[in-house]
Order: structure tokens, then C-alpha cells, then sequence
């Protein structure tokens, strides 16, 4: 932590910190069985996309209406899908975490073992948010992996992200949700969302995946609508030809693999975890709540 000395934290106030983390061997094992890596389709997308969570999903909506639009208006992501992010996140922000960020980051920074580094860099900025928004970083819970607050940013994340867009001069991911709202429609722009896009098209294809083409990456789309067709994966809708996707196929319920293509959009939510499958469970809980949305206010239009 010799850097943040440098950079003019008190070094008696990070001794005191770093004094206070205690080593948890849970968070270690939770590393280990992160539910992107272990569930198919079908059994991941039934945990996040439930009646319960489309409805509170709207109620969310209705609640911080203006802060939604603004956020829509200024970086040009859709309502449903910020409230979708909170959603599948924290439960609208209801199950930020258990754990002490503390203890999870200083048992990752220094336990983990392949990702130190990258976790002691967390574990700085961490420490640096605590101390320039002077709150007790003992007192501070989020995600075993030391994710935090509506949206789960880890500390990089909060440090290039995070906006007031209450204007109350604080970056509040903890406890404001006005914040969070701006905060994660900024990260959306700040990666390059795309203002109207669609985030995944239906498609249809051959029984046994073709062995040529490479599924469920989540690296920025480079295939052309046209090139899939040529692999016998064509979209259900009529799409620009050189329309750049990336083609995905899921595991039902069923036993049967179903296709889907991946605009750019797609790509962007992975850049918020790394995971296919939380791209498309966000998408499907953004068009959920959109439509029941829709039906419950259609009168009001």
C-alpha cells in the first residue's frame, strides 16, 4: 500500500485498516463455485428471471421514474435495462451482500491464488473510496469477491464510474439508488452502448452444433449475419447481412440447444460479468419488465 502514502493517505490510518481485515477461507471457496461456471442455461436463467423479480422490476421503475429517464436521456440506456442490472445484482437492492468488503478483499489480495495482483489493486482502491468518502471500511459489506452496494461495482469500477447524479456531492452506491441508476447507465456508455440497438436476435440452426463456428464467446462481435448463414445459423427476423453478431446457443430444460445472435449490445453487458449467461438473463429481465410494464400503464398512455 506504499503507493496510496505516496499519493497522501495517512499511513497510521491504512495500518489501522489493514489491521482490522480478518482472513476468511469462505470467500476462497466461493470463488470456486461462482454459478456462471457450473449452471447450463435453463438452470441459471431460472434463478434471475421469475415472476417475483419481473413485478418488483416494474415496481422499481415506477419508484425512481425521473431518475431512470434522465439517466435514459443522458447516456442513452434503456430504463428496463438499469433496473434489470439492480435486478439480477442485489434484488433491486435488497441482498447487497454479507460480507465485510474488507475481509473479502485482503483475503483475495493476499490468498487467492492466481488473482492477487488484480486484487490487491482492488483492495487499494477500496481502501482510497473509504477514506475520501470518510466511511469505516469495517463497516462497509458487499459480494464475497468485494463487489458493493445497488449495482455491485468493485472498487475500480466505483473510481471510473460512479457518478452523483443527485448532485448531493457524494458517490453513494451503498445507499442511494439515484446514484446507482447514473452510475450504471454510464458504465453502459462508457463501453460503448448503443443508443436504439438491440441486444439479441432469435435464430434458428442445425440439430448438432456446427463443430466450425465458436459459441457463446464474449468477445466483441466479428461474424457477419451473411458468414453465419453460410454455417446454417440464420436469424428468425430479417437482418442486415453484414450486421456483425456473435452466435450463442443455450441448453433448455428440454435437452435441446436453441440459437441466439449477439449484437454489440450483448457484448456490453458481458463487460459488467464476463458471462454469457448473465448477458442473456439481463436482456430477458430488461424485455420482462418492459412488457409488463407496458401492460400494467398502457391504460395511462
Amino acid at each position: 500500500m506504499d503507493e496510496l502514502v505516496e499519493q497522501g493517505m495517512p499511513q497510521a490510518w491504512l495500518e489501522e485498516a489493514l489491521g482490522r481485515a480478518s482472513y476468511t477461507q469462505s470467500v476462497l471457496d466461493a470463488m470456486e463455485g461462482a454459478a456462471e461456471r457450473r449452471l447450463r442455461w435453463h438452470e441459471y436463467r431460472d434463478i434471475f428471471i421469475t415472476q417475483q423479480r419481473i413485478e418488483e422490476g416494474v415496481a422499481f421503475i415506477d419508484a425512481h421514474a425521473d431518475a431512470l429517464a434522465r439517466a435514459e436521456s443522458t447516456y442513452g440506456v434503456p430504463a428496463e435495462v438499469i433496473t434489470a442490472i439492480i435486478g439480477v445484482e442485489t434484488y433491486y437492492g435488497r441482498h447487497k451482500g454479507q460480507h465485510r468488503v474488507l475481509d473479502s478483499l485482503a483475503t483475495l489480495a493476499f490468498y487467492h491464488p492466481s488473482r492477487g495482483a488484480f486484487f490487491r489493486g482492488e483492495l487499494a482502491a477500496f481502501l482510497r473510496i473509504a477514506y475520501e468518502q470518510q466511511v469505516d471500511p469495517t463497516q462497509l459489506q458487499g459480494s464475497y469477491a468485494g463487489a458493493m452496494g445497488y449495482p455491485q461495482f468493485i472498487p475500480t469500477s466505483y473510481q471510473a464510474y460512479a457518478v452523483d447524479f443527485d448532485d448531493d456531492g457524494l458517490r453513494d452506491l451503498w445507499e442511494n439508488p439515484v446514484d446507482a441508476i447514473g452510475s450504471v447507465a454510464n458504465y453502459f456508455a462508457e463501453h460503448g452502448w448503443k443508443l436504439g440497438g438491440a441486444i439479441y436476435h432469435q435464430a434458428s440452426g442445425p440439430a448438432v452444433l456446427p463443430e466450425d463456428l465458436s459459441f457463446n464467446q464474449i468477445t466483441p462481435p466479428e461474424m457477419s449475419v451473411a458468414q453465419l448463414a453460410a454455417h446454417g445459423l440464420t436469424p428468425n427476423e430479417p437482418l442486415d447481412n453484414e450486421l456483425l453478431v456473435m452466435p450463442l446457443a443455450l441448453e433448455f430444460a428440454d435437452g435441446e440447444t436453441r440459437y441466439r445472435l449477439g449484437e454489440y449490445n450483448f457484448y456490453v453487458i458481458t463487460r459488467y460479468n464476463h458471462s454469457h449467461l448473465y448477458a442473456m438473463a439481463v436482456a430477458e429481465l430488461a424485455e420482462a419488465i418492459a412488457e409488463l410494464h407496458h401492460e400494467l400503464h398502457e391504460d395511462e398512455a
